[in-house]
């Protein structure tokens, strides 16, 4: 196997030899490729594409480069959720617990921040103390104690695609339908799942902004699960326009323990409970969809999922004072209004661009391993559809210094597109199609 001759009949879009390209992949892994032959493939694929078999090999090589979790010992069914990440997107936070609450063993390895969209783990980090990196054992005895754990990829579980993943961050690779399919899948295979939820993220605020994208990468991925016998969902939900009102690691954390005690932005509340009740679905398919919706709605309003969260949060070496206190996670240094120049209707709120503001005050990574900032970002206080006077507020920026304030005030007013009352106001149903 001669790497430049990979990349080159990857760049020229041929088919690639299963055996060749798992060679690549495997040498790659070793360290016999170097970090620069895999970012020239990377884009090569990126712009080429890969067929079934190539992401097959992909999932393959990620999938045995490391072990396969054995939860056989839980007495229930073994249920997780991964989204392909958003602007404003905390559901992982509170769907864990609730998830838990239902009689469900959550076992979540989440991701960090990828592109212009922040990461779960990134979330829980801004909870002072939260250890994200516990190992296998102790990961196994919180989701048997606590009910669901999150932790990220260790060193044991798809190793290859922990680098992929970081190397895809920082090479402008992010957004390829093969790529992020095996990416998920591999992680997700390793977890000795009985069912996955997947919720795919579609609109200009995702990595894929088109329905027959996302409806392709929905129907990759599910088909990966169920050949790999994994019994999988997918669903296609918004991001057309941030979720919920957060934006920002602290701030999302705060949010999610808001929903978690009934309370919070309403879109959120409702892709958690819908999440929820397809989770239990997958957990028990003798409950139909009426019955788990409303299991789901009861748990979340019963307070029960947040204490559940904290007993997480204490189990894996975090503040539980926090929960308590989540404006404690608001860390930084300004907060400064930003008010409607004029009146009209907000036609739209683009998320895109806060997502990618929020990585310049310091909230996500440009580079691989860069350390971030949990306490910058926005409160989006506007939605589409809605009537504003001169003078209203618009939303809040949180950011260290000035110059952060400045960035992101006119982030923030660019992002909210106004026009006239009457104005159609077009958007994307919350929960689309399903898919599995």
């Amino acid at each position: 196997m001669i790497p430049a001759r990979i990349i080159e009949e990857k760049r020229d879009g041929r088919a690639l030899e299963p055996s060749a390209l798992a060679a690549f992949l495997e040498g790659y892994f070793r360290g016999e490729v170097p970090d620069y032959q895999m970012a020239a493939f990377l884009m090569a694929a990126y712009l080429r594409g890969l067929d079934d078999g190539e992401t097959d090999v992909f999932v393959r090589c990620m999938l045995e480069s490391g072990t396969t979790l054995d939860l056989s010992h839980l007495p229930g069914p073994r249920v997780d959720k991964h989204s392909t990440g958003g602007v404003g997107d905390k559901v992982s936070l509170a769907l864990a617990p609730l998830a838990a609450e239902l009689g469900l063993f959550v076992p979540m390895i989440a991701g960090r921040g990828l592109g212009h969209t922040s990461g779960t783990l990134d979330k829980l980090e801004a909870i002072p103390g939260f250890r994200t990196d516990l190992s296998l054992t102790r990961f196994k005895e919180v989701v048997r104690r606590v009910g669901c754990a999150i932790i990220g990829q260790t060193a044991e579980i798809a190793p290859l695609d922990r680098r992929l993943y970081a190397m895809r961050d920082v090479t402008g690779t992010v957004s390829s339908i093969p790529l992020i399919a095996a990416s998920i899948m591999s992680k997700k295979l390793a977890e000795g799942l009985t069912g996955l939820l997947l919720d795919v993220k579609v609109g200009s605020g995702a990595f894929i902004a088109d329905d027959a994208g996302a409806l392709a990468l929905a129907e990759k991925m599910v088909a990966i699960g169920r050949t790999r016998g994994l019994p999988t969902v997918a669903l296609l939900t918004a991001m057309d326009r941030p979720l919920g009102v957060a934006v920002g690691n602290g701030l999302e954390a705060a949010e999610a323990i808001l929903c978690l005690r009934g309370e919070g932005p309403a879109d959120l509340r409702e892709l958690v409970v819908t999440e929820a009740a397809e989770m239990l679905r997958l957990g028990d398919p003798s409950v139909d969809d009426a019955q788990a919706a409303r299991r789901a709605e009861t748990a979340l309003g019963s307070g029960a999922p947040v204490e559940r969260f904290r007993h997480m949060v204490e189990a894996q070496g975090g503040d539980a004072s926090a929960v308590d206190r989540p404006e404690r996670l608001y860390t930084a240094a300004v907060q400064s209004e930003v008010r409607a120049g004029a009146a009209g209707t907000v036609l739209e709120v683009s998320p895109r661009p806060l997502g990618e503001a929020l990585i310049a005050l310091g909230g996500g990574r440009t580079m691989m391993h860069q350390p971030i900032d949990p306490g910058v970002g926005f409160e989006v206080r506007v939605r589409p559809g809605d009537t504003v006077s001169r003078g209203d507020l618009l939303g809040v920026v949180h950011a260290q210094d000035e110059a952060g304030v400045q960035l992101g005030a006119a982030t923030l007013r660019g992002a909210v597109r106004m026009g006239r009352p009457g104005d159609p106001v077009v958007q994307r149903p919350l929960v689309g199609q399903r898919v599995g």
